[in-house]
């Protein structure tokens, strides 16, 4: 699917080029042009000197001009970007200018190339050189969707120089010809002297217009049938840069106008081409009517014909022209044997029906879609497509794309996207996506330490892991591609950073059972005995829990207004167990924490000679509000310390001392050290 697209082209002086790939002939993609008349040419702004200590890169912003008019069949996008290098740090960007552009659907024309040098005018469109390169940026990742960089380098550019250039986009949509989507920035991370968005649209079709956190409101005005919007904003301040944000609370204000006030004429661009086939190829009959053998509940047939999309049709997307958002016929993703996410979602859905099964295409959005539900109709807000099946009253989401999902009927993890809108004929509307609740932990892991029971014995040590629901598709998918071997030496890097001299005593085992979608994984080492005793480890020896808690997002809360996204759920567990102990050790004192964000728990048992820990770790909540982010920050970082202790397993029980041993924290440990590093 085509993501949505802002037509602000700020964006076009960052593209890097990555290295050429086809090249085409420059005079038949570029041309050069002047602006049609509808078009305004305001003058150049100066920026605010009160902003030139928040320039970044050598380059000062002074305009940035999206302008956008209705013609039949589409519409044209006029671009005009203003920017003047301030010092030798800009002279390779500024001097370089690569434009993207599609050409199944979108005619490019330089309408002015210029610099200006102590206020004289040099035109540099007339001997403007273009090269065309297709780059195909994500073709390792099986996608290819034809656009091409426009590259073009300006001689004699120097510092002190004013770069003004525009280009124009004739767009004629491969599908929703007469659908309009924009979305434009309101508020940026540098300084901009003057921003400007307008947008030329008949009157007769009013704009759905919606703001995201900014008070921006455009001057209107009607002329001629035509309803003319106009936003601008002079020498906005900046906007500081915040990591894990929300989906639905961006970094930057934002204006997005769709010509849609709802889903249903969205749903009406796309659903003629995805129509369900009824009849396959002969081969891929046989095993639907062998499915519709074998199994006789409903239930059954869905989880063997996902499997079969899944599993034996692979992921490659030819989203070139048409292909962004027609998906190719079930006949010819058979005869190929690979599909995108339109190809395999319509050739599950026709799969489906002809096994009984009531299933239609939804659209939704991998990264964005749980803020779906607050975004003005439009095609561009979409970049997945994924099936909705029902059988009864329950609905199941299906995600072709995937491969290797475990579980059944019963406890297939849905996928989670927030959001999703189904192609039907009438009523068409957003449905939230359910989320599997965590009733028990998906990853399990217990470690059980046999420390030696005489001298030049080795330590020993394995560890089994159990992954359930998405933590079992996740390593499912993790074991396929990498080698047992891979991830074996994965693994002992990782317990070698804490136990230096540990090395293998036997090859990864797995276990998959996948229609329970569990997967189990047993590991074993030895520790030579020199190792354990070398540099008072033993003494110092650490337990630590790997459950999740490093990757909680810990930004800086310095400037911070927004919330911070804590991702999907989260429910881990980690039990350590050590053995052949010569002392009874008691647990950590307070080694809980507890926030209403998230929770860690460590109970324990303890015996003459063996000492269980175990901990268990959940988040509580989606997002952590602004208000609250200074105790979250404190308690992760609390979290972080009582994930991990150090216990003196060389000390032995007298009859004279019947007290148990207690462990130390991370940090009591490193302030003993620092004090012993002091001494004279």
């Amino acid at each position: 699917m085509e993501r949505r697209r802002s037509f602000v082209f700020l964006i076009a002086l960052f593209l890097t080029l990555l290295g050429p790939g086809l090249t085409v002939r420059a005079d038949e993609q570029v041309h050069k042009a002047p602006a049609e008349s509808w078009v305004e040419f305001v003058g150049i702004p100066e920026l605010d000197p009160s902003r030139s200590a928040e320039i970044r890169n050598g380059i000062a912003f002074l305009l940035t001009d999206a302008q956008i008019r209705h013609r039949n069949g589409g519409y044209s996008i006029f671009g005009r970007l203003v920017y003047k290098v301030t010092d030798r740090a800009g002279l390779e960007s500024g001097a370089r200018l690569d434009i993207v552009f599609d050409p199944s659907r979108e005619r490019l024309s330089f309408n002015r190339l210029m610099i200006i040098r102590d206020g004289v005018v040099i035109d540099k469109l007339g001997d403007a050189k273009f090269e065309i390169f297709r780059r195909e940026t994500d073709s390792e990742r099986g996608i290819f969707d034809g656009r091409l960089t426009a590259h073009v380098d300006l001689s004699d550019v120097r510092v002190g120089d004013i770069v003004d250039y525009s280009t124009t986009y004739e767009v004629t949509p491969t599908v929703a010809k007469d659908l309009l989507y924009a979305r434009f920035q309101a508020e940026w991370g540098e300084p901009v002297a003057l921003t400007r968005q307008r947008i030329i649209w008949p009157t007769e079709k009013p704009l759905n217009i919606r703001v995201v956190r900014t008070g921006l409101k455009p001057t209107v005005t009607t002329a001629g049938g035509e309803t003319t919007y106009l936003w601008e904003t002079g020498n906005p301040a900046p906007v500081k840069f915040q990591d894990n944000l929300p989906v639905d609370y961006p970094n930057f204000g934002f204006v997005e106008i769709s010509s849609e006030f709802d889903w249903q004429p969205v749903v009406d661009a796309v659903l003629p081409f995805y129509r369900p086939t009824e009849s396959f190829p002969a081969d891929f009959e046989a095993k639907l009517a062998e499915i519709e053998v074998r199994h006789g509940a409903l239930e059954d047939r869905l989880i063997a014909a996902l499997r079969l999309v899944q599993d034996e049709i692979r992921y490659v997307s030819l989203s070139i022209g048409a292909g962004s958002y027609v998906p190719r016929r079930p006949e010819t993703v058979l005869a190929s044997g690979f599909g995108d996410c339109k190809d395999k979602a319509l050739l599950l859905v026709s799969a489906l029906r002809r096994l009984g099964i009531e299933a239609e295409v939804a659209l939704t959005d991998i990264d964005e879609g749980r803020a779906l539900e607050h975004a003005v109709p439009a095609l561009q807000a979409f970049d997945h497509v994924i099936v909705r099946a029902k059988i009864g009253e329950r609905v199941w989401w299906l995600d072709a794309t995937d491969y290797l999902q475990g579980g059944r009927a019963a406890n297939i993890v849905p996928p989670d996207y927030g959001f999703a809108l189904p192609l039907v004929a009438f009523g068409a509307a957003l449905e939230r996506l359910p989320v599997k609740e965590l009733l028990e932990p998906t990853q399990s892991v217990a470690e059980r330490f046999a420390f030696p029971r005489r001298d030049g014995e080795p330590m020993v040590l394995t560890v089994n892991t159990i992954y359930r629901n998405a933590d079992a598709d996740r390593m499912r998918r993790r074991l396929a591609h990498a080698s047992k071997a891979k991830l074996a030496d994965d693994y002992i890097q990782y317990y070698s950073r804490q136990y230096p001299g540990i090395k293998s005593a036997a090859m990864l085992e797995a276990a998959d059972d996948r229609d329970l979608n569990i997967l189990t994984t047993k590991e074993a080492y030895e520790l030579p005995s020199e190792a354990l005793f070398a540099n008072d480890l033993a003494k110092n020896f650490p337990l630590r829990a790997d459950i999740g808690i490093g990757g909680m997002p810990a930004p800086t809360a310095v400037g911070r207004t927004g919330p911070i996204a804590l991702g999907p759920p989260v429910y881990k567990s980690h039990k350590v167990t050590v053995t052949n102990l010569k002392a009874r050790f008691s647990p950590p004192e307070k080694p809980d924490v507890y926030n209403p964000h998230f929770s860690l728990k460590l109970s324990w048992s303890t015996l003459p000679t063996e000492l269980e820990l175990e901990w268990s770790f959940r988040t509580l909540a989606e997002r952590v509000p602004a208000e609250a982010i200074n105790t979250y920050l404190q308690a992760v970082a609390d979290s972080n310390r009582k994930s991990e202790w150090y216990y003196d397993f060389t000390h032995v029980d007298t009859a004279a001392s019947g007290d148990d041993v207690s462990a130390l924290s991370i940090d009591f440990l490193r302030a003993i050290r620092t004090a012993l590093l002091l001494l004279p």
